[in-house]
């Protein structure tokens, strides 16, 4: 990395030869590169410090090197699972254990017992499907569950929407194996207080029974010294939070310890599980995790998403339906659904809203019959009403509760967007009261905020007496920075006020570790001092984590001060720079999801399991360069390269990511920029030009397929310009599209209605066949095709190498030709998803000014062949009994592109057409080729890679007889290369469905 980037570089805290040497020693990888040390010095918090370096152990002997490393060389290891912490937990000097891509098998299940043991990367609702055959679920949840791991939600004492009826990840930790700071093996668990363990500490014997390490024996000693103190009894008592909060992580749990036997009478068995949950890795490095589960719940779910036209009217309904035993009650408040209406996954998932709420409480009832679920929501909604509460209660059940929740769950990402530098800030969202207290706590919050001129977005677990908060901060201000503290300061004291927890469900931190002596007196803040040292004496777990900690308002991700430098940019970035974009990212990790999730994005992440293959990892990089580096041109950095390198191009980020934030257009921004100082490569114009080559090959289409679709010239040839020499090339038709339309269907009877076709360069040269059973397939149902011209081209082979240059010029040359064409009652219709998306995506970002206008009304006359169709069968123009009554199963793969800018309902819904034709979606995420990434030697295994994780095995599955749809023809290139299988347009398969 270059001196060009002098703030971004600490030096490691270790001599390089050192950590050259532990790499040696170490069976898993290991990372002390400045770039690599980039991607993980921020998590999901407002917090970036530089780590010496970076570990991904394989093995438990991996671990206790590292651990042996450490105490030699005075630096530390900081856990860290899906990094998604929003408190600072994984951010620290020392060396980043990232347990994620090895420590994540489940190791056991008992169900006559009720429990299951894993790694600590396991992903919670990975783990929740493999239980689900056993008729059980790991209860507690995250917004992130979907990436969360269950080492993470055991340090930060995670909870969820379903607390209510689960509680806390402390509840369901029942016995966990770690490794001690001096390197030895211990386990925890459960201790009854008849126990020859309990008993022998009670009295102080010399002697333990079955704990043979000194060190081990210490621990307990210490800590049951502690806690028989009748004076250290009194004043936890005092000063803990109420115990009638159940989500409370302030410090170390003594409170909890204390509530067991033999301290308290009654209290549950003394385990030290209990301590270590919430603890954020500080204390010991947990390797195996023994966790209750439970029955799954009940079928059938119903949502009665009640609207309000305040917060303040919300949380007092929420009394009420506390009242009535829901096994969750959400606050979603006006800010996030505002969020929701320029999202495009999100957007869809508002159907139910009325109006302009102020609010919406989602009350979640589960029962065993719908009947139930309604006669309760009845009883609730008739007391809300008789309060005068609440305006609108839809229930909803079925598909539709997911999107609800998405939609709830989205929230964290959807602040994000907000655009410039004010961003919704988690500073004081974590905090916690009884629900009794809620609605005058939020008042005095709000208070607060007005005081000081500021405003909070309010969401999440009103039953739990936990509202999220973010008030709206510029951290990089000298202002901002101030208020971030001055918040955090006076929140504190409202907290303590109520006793409250200052954390309910996302840890200490560096955010709050600060102000923990705040919450639970000087006394008990030195208990917890003496608990960190009797388990961790020499610091090397975690520190400044719960104890400790540095000021909450130093270590941010920007200095205050900071400027935001101005960017000549080739795309647009509504309202806000092309640094802004990226820094939409708020770490929350949405693209660490697999594909046991489903989704689009990150595929290569999905592939590889590398955080720095994530989108995550990518805006990380960017952020750091352009604002850092002193170059005159900020992007010309290999490092960049390097980590934007497998990003696909695949757009799953632009409608999956909750910060909108679109890698796709952000590399190829970066490309421009990067080529404009170090040059454009051979391959990179071998690409771009794809349409001039196909035009100059298409005169003797023979020769080229005569090298091409022979293996051992097609080899050599592919290696000549740097494709892998295993990958089949797309042949050329003997007769290009045009002149077949030329030739044979130019001349045709015009009929009605008409729409412009637009044949692309793919249909043009490659899939001519599929273009002539568009033209055909219209004519037969009575439509009249138009071309608007010929040779036509939609940049995309130009986008997708970044030449954005070349790629406006062909935006404009379209723009002009088709401003005065394009109408709503002449649309333009394509048959190749990437090329004609680029209508509606990158067309009105990359145009002249004077042509943005015409830009945006061409995209909203623009339509996918499925689109078109789709919306003339709604209109009854085309009916089922013009199609094959034959019975024919499809298994539908959808195109990437597609899948983030339209949809694939149109597609479902045209290839079910025909009556007895059946359409089942394959849930691929992106296929693995995305253009010409998956021809690339580089990338090729990537690619492959990527096919084989859900498309290949699914398609090689099915019976010759079942049809494979693809509407991408890099897709259906994809699928023949890895699997033999033909896959088909749905054009094709709709030409041949078409009643003889």
């Amino acid at each position: 990395m270059t001196t060009a980037t002098a703030r971004l570089i600490t030096k490691p805290s270790v001599p390089t030869e050192a950590l050259r040497d532990l790499a040696a020693r170490l069976e898993g990888e290991f990372y002390y590169d400045e770039t690599m040390r980039t991607l993980y010095a921020t998590d999901a918090s407002a917090y970036r410090e530089f780590p010496t370096a970076v570990a991904l152990p394989k093995t438990q002997e991996d671990l206790k090197t590292l651990i042996a490393f450490a105490r030699q060389h005075h630096t530390s290891l900081i856990p860290r699972t899906a990094g998604t912490s929003l408190a600072g937990q994984v951010v620290g000097a020392g060396i980043v254990v990232d347990v994620s891509k090895y420590f994540n098998k489940i190791l056991e299940i008992n169900p006559e017992e009720g429990w299951v043991r894993v790694q600590p990367g396991v992903v919670r609702d990975e783990l929740n499907l493999f239980l689900k055959p056993y008729g059980f679920l790991f209860g507690p949840e995250t917004s992130t569950a979907n990436r969360a791991m269950i080492g993470g939600m055991v340090g930060n004492n995670s909870c969820g929407s379903n607390s209510v009826v689960y509680g806390s990840t402390r509840e369901h930790v029942l016995e966990v194996k770690t490794l001690l700071a001096d390197g030895s093996e211990a386990t925890f668990g459960s201790l009854s207080a008849a126990q020859p363990l309990v008993q022998s500490l009670l009295k102080g014997d010399a002697s333990l029974p079955g704990i043979s390490n000194p060190f081990e024996a210490d621990i307990y000693r210490k800590t049951f010294e502690i806690l028989k103190d009748t004076a250290n009894q009194e004043e936890i008592r005092k000063n803990f939070p109420k115990p009638s909060i159940e989500r409370r992580n302030t410090g170390y749990a003594l409170d909890m310890l204390l509530y067991c036997e033999p301290f308290t009478p009654g209290g549950m068995d003394f385990n030290f599980c209990q301590l270590l949950a919430g603890s954020e890795g500080t204390l010991c490095f947990l390797t195996e995790i023994k966790l209750h589960i439970n029955p799954l719940p009940p079928k059938e779910a119903g949502l009665i998403c009640v609207h309000f036209h305040s917060v303040d009217e919300a949380l007092r309904a929420n009394i009420i339906a506390m009242q009535y035993k829901p096994s969750a009650s959400e606050l979603i408040d006006h800010y996030i659904l505002e969020c929701t209406k320029e999202n495009i996954e999100q957007s869809k998932n508002r159907f139910f809203v009325q109006g302009d709420p102020g609010a919406i409480l989602v009350v979640e009832f589960r029962r065993e019959t719908r009947e139930e679920i309604l006669e309760v929501a009845a009883r609730m909604e008739a007391e809300m009403k008789a309060a005068h509460l609440g305006y609108h209660f839809p229930i909803l059940f079925g598909a539709d509760t997911g999107k609800i929740w998405a939609l709830r769950k989205a929230g964290l990402g959807l602040l994000s967007n907000l655009p410039g530098d004010e961003k919704a800030v988690a500073v004081i969202e974590d905090t916690t009261v009884d629900i009794h207290d809620l609605p005058d706590y939020i008042r005095d919050f709000n208070e607060i905020l007005a005081k000081n001129g500021m405003s909070a977005v309010h969401y999440a677990h009103a039953g739990s007496g936990e509202i999220h908060l973010r008030p709206i901060i510029n951290l990089k201000t000298r202002e901002g920075n101030q208020q971030f503290r001055l918040i955090a300061e006076e929140i504190a004291k409202l907290v303590k006020k109520y006793d409250g927890s200052l954390s309910g469900e996302h840890g200490d931190g560096r955010l709050r570790g600060e102000f923990i002596s705040w919450m639970v007196g000087e006394k008990n803040y030195a208990l917890m001092k003496e608990v960190k040292r009797m388990w961790d004496p020499e610091n090397i777990f975690n520190p400044g984590k719960v104890v400790d900690t540095p000021p909450m308002h130093t270590f941010l991700r920007y200095e205050p001060g900071q400027q935001t430098p101005h960017f000549q940019t080739f795309f647009r970035y509504q309202n806000q720079d092309v640094l802004q974009h990226a820094e939409q990212c708020n770490g929350s990790g949405d693209c660490r999801k697999t594909e046991l999730s489903g989704g689009t994005m990150c595929p290569s992440f999905m592939a590889t399991r590398n955080e720095k293959e994530t989108t995550r990892a990518r805006a990380n990089i960017l952020r750091e360069f352009l604002t850092n580096s002193t170059q005159t041109n900020r992007f010309a950095h290999d490092e960049i390269k390097e980590v934007l390198d497998l990003c696909l191009l695949c757009k799953g980020c632009k409608a999956e990511c909750p910060s909108n934030v679109d890698m796709a257009k952000l590399k190829m921004e970066f490309l421009q920029h990067y080529y404009e100082a170090k040059g454009v490569p051979l391959r990179s114009r071998l690409v771009a030009n794809f349409t001039s080559l196909n035009k100059l090959a298409s005169l003797a289409p023979w020769a080229y397929n005569g090298i091409f679709d022979t293996p051992a010239l097609r080899r050599v040839a592919n290696k000549m310009v740097g494709f892998h020499p295993d990958r089949t090339m797309p042949l050329l038709a003997k007769q290009t599209f045009i002149n077949w339309w030329n030739k044979e269907a130019k001349t045709k009877k015009p009929l009605a209605p008409s729409f412009y076709l637009f044949a692309d360069e793919f249909t043009n040269y490659n899939d001519v066949e599929i273009g002539k059973k568009v033209v055909q397939l219209f004519e037969r149902l009575g439509y009249n095709v138009l071309l608007p011209g010929e040779n036509m081209q939609s940049g995309r082979p130009q986008l997708s190498k970044g030449l954005l240059k070349m790629a406006k010029e062909v935006a404009n040359r379209n723009v002009r030709l088709l401003r005065t064409l394009i109408t709503k009652d002449t649309p333009l219709v394509g048959v190749e998803p990437s090329a004609i998306l680029t209508f509606r995506d990158e067309y009105p970002d990359l145009v002249d000014e004077e042509l943005v206008d015409d830009a945006k009304a061409i995209a909203s006359h623009t339509y996918t062949f499925e689109e078109y169709l789709a919306q003339e069968l709604d209109a009854k123009r085309i009916k089922a009994d013009q199609f094959t009554t034959e019975k024919r199963l499809i298994k539908l793969h959808g195109h990437c592109q597609q899948k983030a800018m339209s949809s694939l309902v149109p597609s479902k819904k045209i290839l079910s057409l025909p009556a007895n034709y059946e359409v089942q979606l394959i849930p691929s995420g992106c296929c693995g080729m995305a253009g010409s990434f998956g021809y690339e030697a580089e990338h090729y295994d990537v690619s492959m890679k990527i096919g084989e994780l859900v498309l290949f095995p699914t398609i090689r599955k099915q019976p010759e007889d079942v049809i494979i749809a693809a509407a991408g023809t890099s897709c259906r290139h994809q699928i023949h290369d890895g699997t033999g299988r033909e896959a088909l347009h749905p054009a094709e398969i709709l030409w041949n469905a078409l009643a003889k």
